[in-house]
């Protein structure tokens, strides 16, 4: 029974390993409570603006996928608009929309505008949805199932509002917001099809724990009453805080041309409500009983999804761009742009009070910079804002900065520059830096590290995003030139220098060796740990360092937890932690996972896969970790070495979440070896053109470096029988790195059946023949101050990442070697 058991619960595992391209974020930033329309082939929708004015920005696509703005729909408004409902009826577009506590309608004849000013329905609720009956009849549903018929115009209400639907009960011990009764039912949308009226709302709350927002549905024959709720219900929900989207819920359900269905809704990345909420898109399956549900076919086709319109802005037009709007006031008219700069009138003495023209962030690790020049008697500056009571960034007058940080003002100080300066922010995963200068290569951080996790909803109230503002007070104008906004992921493009992880069987610790060039390496900490293996190892050593750059800029960290000399250095009493006639030489059960943005600072955690599962208590080993970003899921994925018990050693992957600290699905087989008797080890994928490359150890023979490719770095592979290394013994650990600015690879393995034991390495442009470039300090590769490195990897690293480094470890960049090739 146990076996049983056990059995499917790796059932139930494997289900969830299976890769989810779904959803896809299709607008990313503060984009929340979208509500979408189609005309035709045409789709358009609009978002909750709140207080920042002008407001319902609406957007065209013609795929569902890529959207673009092409106009504003209300300039101004009382109160926080939010939750809008965008339709068209007979000849008109229509917005309703709640704000100051009650709620409006604006209508125009053509979708670009004008609109009319927002008209009072006099009725209060939140979150209206509007719907026309099958006589030509109009009515507003709002939050709480409550409905109320509207004129013929659909510019007032008739009569008083009814409750026509109770929502559907949550359980009571899932973690939400709202609990029955008050479930905060809301955001009901209403479409009809096929003699059924199907109302989408959503429940239990719109922020919160991570699994409180939800869309659910019902149907019915009349609007009046007689709800259904689905069977289906939740139809989408975040069920664990593990997941890549919380909160996800406020969903408008739409078909397209061709007739298939989709629901789009809003979520928060997970550790990124500064953010806001995000516009997400997934499909939608209707069941032969006349339900909808998300769709169970993960292969429906979608057109790729392009980034945003550029959100620099060079203010050279006469009219400022889409991207910008105000805090709680409409001051396009008081703004003069144009020519190459923005001039913003004062107000106020503070961030608090003053003006500010703000605009929405997209990326966890983004970077804005402005020049300024400041009137005589102004303050301006540059800011992350959420709200009066939390904003985080830079301010200056004639004389002097002033830093803020949540709200407060840390730090002031003379301002060398005058009225003219530049200014920097780095937002890297809610980690700011402030700098300041007079040009772009004369900077002066004024501030670093500072947190700002915290200027969220949850924490603040209202909503809001934190968003990137330049900020205006006192008398006078400040004027702008030159806003910058970027992802600040480096690409290779930016890349300068190689830095290479690997470990010495001596000390069993973590290595690194900098290179300029590609060919010469020179070791970091005079060839000592920088990390000592005994400090972040549950076996107190660790192996087969792997360092990759995911999508994020970050720096994960992968190793082996093992020591295969723990007895020998008296960290063991037996030569492993369990029987070696059972399960195998160098049996371990984990790996060591870090992650950085800066290479100096790490975040770690300790895996255990026999602690997961009852399926993988018989683990026999955990070798050779390595990660890479699976762009068809959007999550990034941990491949390895493992084996059940002593069988032999095969290639598996998993996913594992953004912070890089839980692995999400069991794991998979990735890769089978031709003849499954023989192990197969040592993984490594490397994308090239629009394919993958799998290079791997094949134990057949002596052992050496096959390759393998696929579609996806998932698979299915497709098996090469070719033995790739120069090397006439046994080698293993093959890694590929890209020569810089240049179509060439690399592909270095370790030659551990010499001695004493080095790094092969070939290269090539096209993966399909090798040159032999030798081994360290035998041909053109080079190590300056260390020998007999064990499995490596190498990563690309800016400048300023390299001399961060060198610094830290006291080493001349200037002064490294560039091999004469």
């Amino acid at each position: 029974m146990r076996k049983l058991y056990s059995f499917f619960v790796l059932l139930l595992y494997l289900s969830t390993a299976v890769a989810q391209q779904w959803p896809k974020c299709i607008l990313a930033g503060d984009y929340p409570d979208p509500s979408v329309m189609r005309e035709g082939n045409d789709f358009y929708m609009t978002h909750s603006p709140f207080v920042y004015q002008p407001g319902f920005l609406i957007w065209h696509s013609n795929d569902l996928m890529n959207w673009r703005p092409v106009g504003r729909a209300l300039e101004q408004w009382d109160g926080s608009a939010m939750a809008p409902d965008l339709l068209k009826y007979k000849d008109k577009y229509y917005i309703y929309f709640p704000s100051n506590g009650t709620n409006y309608v604006t209508w125009a004849k053509d979708i670009r505008g004008p609109w009319s000013d927002p008209i009072d329905l006099k009725v209060n609720g939140i979150d209206p949805g509007h719907v026309a009956d099958q006589h030509g009849n109009r009515y507003l549903f709002i939050n709480k199932g409550e409905m109320i018929r509207l004129a013929p115009d659909g510019l007032s209400t008739i009569g008083k509002k009814t409750t026509v639907y109770d929502g559907w009960e949550i359980p009571k011990q899932w973690v939400t917001e709202g609990k029955w009764p008050e479930n905060y039912l809301e955001s009901p949308k209403i479409i009809y099809r096929d003699g059924y009226y199907y109302l989408t709302c959503a429940e239990g709350g719109t922020a919160g724990p991570a699994t409180s927002h939800m869309v659910v549905s019902a149907r019915s024959r009349s609007l009046e009453g007689g709800w259904e709720n689905s069977p289906y219900n939740p139809i989408i929900h975040t069920y664990s805080s593990q997941d890549h989207w919380w909160s996800k819920g406020h969903g408008t359900l739409i078909d397209d041309a061709e007739g298939r269905w989709w629901m789009i809704y809003h979520a928060y990345g997970k550790d990124y409500h500064t953010l806001g909420r995000q516009t997400l898109i997934e499909p939608i399956e209707w069941t032969s009983d006349g339900w909808f549900r998300a769709s169970e076919d993960k292969s429906v086709n979608f057109s790729e999804i392009s980034e945003l319109p550029d959100l620099s802005d060079n203010f050279r037009e006469d009219t400022l761009g889409w991207q910008w709007s105000f805090w709680k006031e409409n001051a396009r008219k008081l703004v003069k742009v144009g020519n190459g700069q923005v001039k913003i009138p004062g107000k106020g003495t503070t961030p608090t009070d003053g003006r500010l023209m703000l605009m929405t962030a997209q990326h966890k690790n983004y970077e804005i910079g402005v020049t300024m020049k400041v009137s005589r008697k102004g303050k301006a500056g540059l800011l992350l804002y959420y709200s009066e009571t939390g904003y985080t960034g830079v301010a200056f007058d004639g004389s002097k900065f002033y830093v803020y940080d949540a709200g407060k003002l840390i730090r002031t100080g003379k301002n060398p520059w005058g009225s003219n300066v530049k200014i920097k922010i780095h937002n890297c995963a809610n980690k700011v830096t402030i700098y300041a200068g007079s040009d772009e290569k004369d900077w002066t951080m004024l501030a670093e590290n500072l947190d700002v996790t915290d200027l969220n909803h949850n924490k603040l109230k209202n909503f809001f995003a934190l968003r990137p503002a330049l900020f205006s007070a006192g008398k006078g104008d400040a004027v702008f030139s030159d806003f910058n906004y970027h992802d600040a992921v480096p690409h290779e493009k930016d890349m300068a220098a190689y830095l290479m992880v690997y470990h010495l069987d001596e000390d069993h610790g973590l290595h690194m060796a900098i290179s300029r060039d590609g060919y010469s390496f020179t070791a970091l900490n005079d060839n000592n740990p920088v990390i000592a293996g005994d400090t972040i190892a549950d076996q107190l050593g660790i192996r087969d360092p792997h360092i990759y750059r995911g999508p994020d800029g970050a720096f994960y960290m992968s190793m082996t937890d093992l020591h295969v000399f723990a007895q020998r250095d008296g960290k063991r009493n037996t030569e492993w932690e369990r029987d070696g006639k059972v399960y195998g030489w160098g049996n371990n059960r984990g790996l060591v996972l870090m992650k950085s943005f800066d290479l100096l600072n790490w975040k770690r955690t300790n895996i255990r896969f026999d602690k997961m599962s009852a399926a993988w208590q018989e683990i026999g080993c955990a070798w050779a970790p390595e990660t890479i970003f699976d762009e068809t899921t959007g999550r990034l994925m941990i491949y390895l070495t493992m084996r059940h018990k002593n069988e032999p050693n095969k290639l598996y992957y998993c996913y594992v979440n953004d912070e890089y600290d839980t692995i999400e699905t069991m794991p998979q087989q990735l890769f089978q070896y031709a003849d499954e008797r023989k192990s197969a080890i040592d993984g490594d994928i490397t994308k090239f053109g629009n394919r993958y490359i799998l290079s791997y150890v094949a134990h057949d023979v002596n052992g050496g470096i096959k390759l393998a490719y696929a579609d996806r770095p998932s698979g299915p592979w497709h098996f090469d029988p070719r033995w790739v290394d120069f090397e006439p013994r046994a080698c293993e650990a093959p890694h590929v790195f890209k020569r810089i600015g240049e179509d060439k690879w690399v592909l270095m393995y370790d030659v551990y059946s010499i001695t004493p034991h080095n790094f092969g390495f070939i290269e090539t442009s096209d993966f399909d023949s090798f040159t032999n470039l030798g081994r360290f300090n035998e041909g053109v590769m080079r190590t300056t101050n260390f020998t007999s490195p064990k499995h490596g990897a190498v990563v690309h690293i800016t400048e300023q990442e390299a001399r961060s480094l060198c610094k830290k470890w006291r080493i001349d960049y200037d002064t490294l070697p560039l091999h004469s090739k």
